[in-house]
């Protein structure tokens, strides 16, 4: 039984189905070309509901961006938190970041590739999401450097290499591919420990 008034726990599926929708249209259209309208349709509301619920289209993206990012920094600070090398730790990030990036391919493209159409203010905090998981790896491979178990030239630039492997995936991903997730996750932990010269 929730301990919400029927009301806020309505309010709080409605927000969510307005999420997935814009996710949806963000998704076939890109920020610029979807309209509160296209929204609102995908989510099977009228126009003005969705301003009941977001001040904006950009408030929709925002949040999109926002939750997707955390998610992200969560995953990653939890598979670098885990015992063992600086090898295996950074295979675990690896394979988790892009097991989550084809899984989601959809909002990762959006949160990956429509930063820009976000406020400043919002694009600063998500910028600081985005510096805590670079934050997150670097440390790892650092880790993995001093103990001999890497050889990378610029541990910021091998940050860099590993991270758009997964964020990449977005871009070309699908699910009716010949890849499943998994097989993503599996080559892109190979190929990032490559990256280091693990």
């Amino acid at each position: 039984m929730s301990a919400l008034p029927d009301s806020v726990a309505r309010g709080d599926l409605t927000r969510a189905r307005l999420l997935e929708a814009a996710v949806e249209a963000f998704g076939a259209k890109g920020f610029h070309g979807t309209t509160t309208r296209d929204i609102a349709a995908a989510a099977g509301m009228s126009p003005a509901a969705v301003y009941v619920h977001h001040r904006s289209k950009e408030e929709l993206l925002y949040a999109i961006s926002r939750d997707g990012h955390q998610a992200t920094l969560d995953l990653v600070r939890a598979a670098a938190a885990t015992a063992g090398s600086p090898t295996e730790r950074l295979a675990a990030i690896a394979r988790d970041f892009a097991r989550h990036h084809a899984y989601g391919h959809t909002w990762a493209r959006i949160v990956n590739y429509e930063l820009e159409a976000l406020s400043p203010e919002h694009r600063e905090e998500i910028r600081e999401l985005r510096i805590g998981i670079e934050q997150e790896v670097r440390a790892v491979i650092e880790a993995g450097a001093a103990a001999g178990e890497f050889e990378v030239l610029d541990a910021g630039m091998a940050t860099t290499a590993v991270l758009s492997l997964g964020i990449d995936i977005a871009r070309w991903y699908r699910d009716d591919g010949r890849w499943t997730p998994d097989d993503v996750a599996d080559q892109m932990a190979a190929l990032s420990l490559r990256i280091v010269g693990s």
